[in-house]
């Protein structure tokens, strides 16, 4: 979109917004209302919240209670009231999705009614002309449906027009999005306010929430664009007290634009706010005068902010001038990077946990990524050391997760077999990459073709387990894995040969195999087994591909998994197996 400059669009400015600009330029403080949704929940209304409208849903329910709000804002001798619209981008949609109410026409008279309320409490209360009105709106303007409400607001404004419009809330600096909004607005030829929850941390929540990573002077820049753009005031708000100071001058390093803030008091809860914070009138009226010593000239109140908020800081700002004060930066500010925890965390033997020190490993292109059930088994090594000065086997070594920690926890030797070479050569050269090399062996091996020549004093396997349909597979040598327990059953059958006589494996074991199968083999092989650790292991797209047969698996065996809801869990087991 082409940018639209303040001496190319025609500017449309009421009486009031010239008292308003009569008064930023004499350096008296400009004073906005406070939480207006808000304060409709504290007076009472009868009328619950609707979904999506937050406080807007007054002008549809209850309007009169709108006007009482404004016009105890407007008797507390404030400069802006701003309107009970802030919602009203959501309002289309909602309207679409919802039941007919055929006492309204549609969203725009509602937009209407917002400016028209506001008027008529200036009126009421002898302020018309004397105090501005603010069309509030917020939302991301991040759809279609969107764009086209904020161009529709022209015909709203061209026979009840605000005297500004106040797009506050906004969180994230989109480009171009955001800058469109803008664009949008400025064509209306109303002066436009933006204010955005922001603290020097960054973007920040209701409840002082961080979303995000550090933006260096993302946001500073976007001030400086907005001030060449044509708009008229830059503010933060609905965000907590203690998250203002520091804002007001780091901006002023990027702009002359009028600056400002209105936080919130209390929090959210639900769909309704808890005024708990214990910030009375006096006490937000002390922190509203260091935000002035900082360079504020906008000051006022969001959600929880109250008439009586708003009439102490009238009194306390008049006749005083915007500072320059700086105010000393909290450490977590001060320095560039985040401090190191003052105590780390550690296991039993005093290793760091955080980060976890997992091998670094590379998985080429077509070997088997490790899975739930082998990060099971890492887990096991890694806490108990397991293969400290023995010669270890790793059956099926995949990338080698399994191989490289048990050379890391010291083994003697480790050898790694698996029936593709390239899994071979990726263990190898990550054992190279983790520095033991020198430890660790490897060799192609077709398990249903091996007879080992050595025993060893630990063995590892993390297999793959997975019960198939015969007629889907297609022919070949292996055996047809209806069970899904071959490579299982080919091991266990094989352990007696391949263990030491005081030798152990840990052997990953799924529900879906079941147990019973597993315990006639081991006890046929003189060997015993003990479950030392168990951990979740999702039904992804493998275990969907296969249900039906899993389910024929389950009805004919003691194999299971885990249901909730629609969702399907297997267990993983690691099973802990010596000589009986």
């Amino acid at each position: 979109m082409t940018s639209v400059t303040t001496e190319t669009r025609a500017r449309v400015q009421s009486s009031a917004y010239e008292s308003l600009e009569a008064m930023l330029r004499d350096e008296r403080c400009v004073v906005l209302d406070g939480g207006v949704a808000t304060e409709l929940q504290r007076v009472g209304t009868g009328v619950g919240p609707a979904a999506g409208l937050w406080g807007t849903w007054a002008l549809y329910s209850a309007p009169s209670a709108v006007l009482e709000v404004h016009r105890a804002y407007a008797e507390t001798g404030c400069n802006v009231i701003s309107t009970n619209t802030w919602s009203i981008l959501s309002a289309p949609e909602i309207e679409r999705a919802g039941p007919s109410r055929p006492e309204i026409v549609h969203w725009m008279d509602i937009a209407r009614a917002g400016v028209r309320l506001a008027r008529r409490a200036l009126a009421d209360v002898g302020r018309e002309g004397d105090c501005a009105v603010a069309f509030a709106i917020s939302e991301e303007v991040n759809t279609r449906d969107r764009r086209e409400t904020v161009e529709l607001l022209s015909r709203v404004f061209e026979n009840d027009p605000p005297d500004l419009v106040l797009l506050e809330t906004l969180t994230l600096i989109r480009d171009p999005s955001t800058f469109e909004t803008v664009e949008l607005l400025l064509e209306t030829g109303l002066p436009v306010w933006l204010s955005f929850r922001r603290c020097r941390h960054g973007v920040c929540g209701v409840f002082g929430q961080h979303w995000g990573p550090p933006e260096g002077d993302l946001f500073g820049r976007a001030a400086r664009r907005f001030e060449e753009m044509g708009v008229a005031a830059l503010l933060l708000n609905c965000l907590p007290v203690d998250h203002v100071p520091g804002m007001i001058s780091w901006l002023r390093d990027f702009t002359e634009l009028p600056l400002g803030a209105y936080p919130n008091l209390g929090h959210l809860s639900g769909s309704r706010w808890r005024f708990d914070d214990g910030v009375d009138p006096a006490a937000y009226t002390e922190l509203a005068l260091r935000w002035r010593e900082e360079g504020a000239q906008i000051i006022g109140g969001c959600c929880g902010v109250t008439p009586e908020h708003i009439a102490a800081v009238v009194g306390a700002v008049r006749g005083t001038k915007p500072g320059n004060k700086r105010p000393v930066l909290p450490e977590s500010l001060a320095d560039d990077a985040v401090a190191a925890p003052a105590e780390r965390w550690l296991d039993e033997r005093e290793r760091t946990l955080f980060p976890l020190p997992f091998p670094d490993l590379v998985v080429e292109e077509g070997v088997f990524v490790p899975t739930a059930g082998s990060y099971l088994v890492w887990k096991t090594l890694f806490s108990s050391e397991a293969g400290k000065e023995k010669v270890c086997l790793d059956v099926g070594c995949g990338s080698g997760i399994l191989t490289v920690q048990l050379a890391l926890n010291g083994a003697v030797r480790v050898h790694a077999i698996d029936v593709d070479r390239n899994a071979v050569a990726n263990t190898l050269s990550n054992a190279f990459r983790n520095g033991v090399a020198d430890r660790v062996t490897g060799d192609t091996v077709d398990l249903y073709h091996w007879d080992p020549a050595e025993r060893f004093e630990l063995v590892v396997a993390s297999l793959y387990q997975m019960p198939v349909d015969p007629y889907a597979e297609p022919t070949g040598h292996r055996p047809l894995d209806y069970w899904g327990r071959n490579l299982l059953d080919h091991l266990l059958r094989l352990l007696p040969s391949l263990l030491a006589d005081d030798g152990i494996a840990y052997v990953m074991q799924l529900s879906i195999l079941g147990q019973a199968q597993t315990e006639r083999l081991l006890a046929e092989g003189g060997l015993r087994a003990r479950v030392v650790d168990f951990s979740f292991f999702p039904f992804g797209p493998l275990f969907e591909e296969n249900r039906e047969q899993i389910d024929r698996v389950e009805q004919l065996s003691d194999a299971y998994r885990l249901r909730f809801a629609s969702e399907d869990v297997v267990i993983a087991y690691l099973l802990e197996v010596t000589r009986s």
